[in-house]
């Protein structure tokens, strides 16, 4: 009994060059620290590529890219809130949930489990 189960959970999973890719994607959005809008960009262009051919990276790659896009948003708004003050502890905290949460988020998509992000705005669909 325990095999038959063991062997169904394992047909559900997507095989290791999809969850490489999926974790790719979302260690992706570190290339922010090299060019600007880097967040952005890179899942987007994983997610151009592989879309046809690897569903678990076009859901992952959606996610990541909705994240982001919803952080930046933030950000911009946090930005905005430095006038009274607000705004510093703000992107202090936006900074390093961003970090520490795709951190998370790329280890559960090694780990072949779909992954979705708190505080995500579903933009793209």
């Amino acid at each position: 009994m325990r095999k038959k189960m063991y062997r169904q959970v394992t047909e559900n999973l997507p095989n290791k060059e999809e969850r490489t890719w999926a974790m790719l994607c979302h260690f992706s959005v570190f290339s922010m620290f090299v060019f600007p809008f880097g967040n952005i960009l890179a899942p987007l262009i994983i997610w151009l590529i592989k879309k046809e051919e690897m569903p678990f990276v076009e859901n992952q790659s959606k996610e990541v890219l909705n994240f982001q896009i919803s952080m930046t948003i933030y950000l911009i708004v946090s930005a905005l809130l430095i006038i009274i003050l607000v705004g510093i502890p703000l992107l202090i905290g936006l900074g390093i949930f961003n970090i520490v949460i795709t951190i998370v988020a790329a280890i559960k998509a090694n780990e072949g489990k779909n992954y979705r992000y708190p505080i995500n705005l579903r933009i793209i669909k």
